[in-house]
């Protein structure tokens, strides 16, 4: 690669280049069924809420976010509570360095520490470069949803992947925090 870059938890003036990156995806393709961009306050609402819970990560470059990861709650129910759906994002300039797959494994690695057991990707069709991508983390395809989310004037149907993060039988206990410092300790 030819940049170098760091990995760092998202902080609040990363918005605006991080809703740069995410713009494209909301507004050209169904990658996100998003219908329109958030605001700035609404995104960094959002990033407030969630990175508490899971990682919000961004690759950086000086002051340029190159990419982002991050986890959220798959489902609202108590028994769920141990998955979280992951996502990445590069920005087009800086794809195919290597910079999603640097994301997402540090992203993976935090999920585990904090004691999550599952990590779920959703793809929408078609998508061959994301499956591959998952594929290469060891996540495994366990089904598709037909036709559930109607944008740009037609059904799109979506993938879904998961990857175990703990050992099998293990018991899962309370969620730790996200914290600053349970980052600094993967470092």
């Amino acid at each position: 690669m030819s940049e170098t870059f760091a990995i760092r938890l998202v902080e609040d003036r990363d918005i605006p280049q991080i809703l740069d990156i995410y713009r494209p995806f909301v507004l050209t393709t169904a990658t996100s069924f998003e219908t329109e961009v958030p605001s700035p306050e609404a995104f960094t609402k959002r990033v407030q809420q969630y990175a508490g819970q899971a990682p919000w990560l961004v690759a950086v470059s000086g002051q340029t976010v190159l990419g982002y990861a991050y986890a959220t709650a798959h489902r609202s129910r108590g028994a769920y509570r141990w998955n979280q759906e992951t996502t990445v994002y590069v920005h087009p300039d800086y794809r195919k360095q290597g910079i999603a797959r640097v994301l997402y494994e540090k992203l993976l690695n935090l999920l585990k520490k904090l004691g999550y057991t599952k990590a779920l990707a959703v793809i929408t069709l078609p998508n061959d470069a994301s499956i591959g991508f998952h594929r290469s983390l060891g996540f495994a395809h366990i089904g598709e949803m037909e036709r559930i989310g109607f944008k740009f004037g037609r059904w799109h149907t979506t993938s879904w992947w998961d990857k175990d993060l703990q050992e099998e039988g293990f018991v899962p206990g309370e969620i730790k925090p996200m914290t600053s410092e349970l980052f600094s300790d993967l470092n």
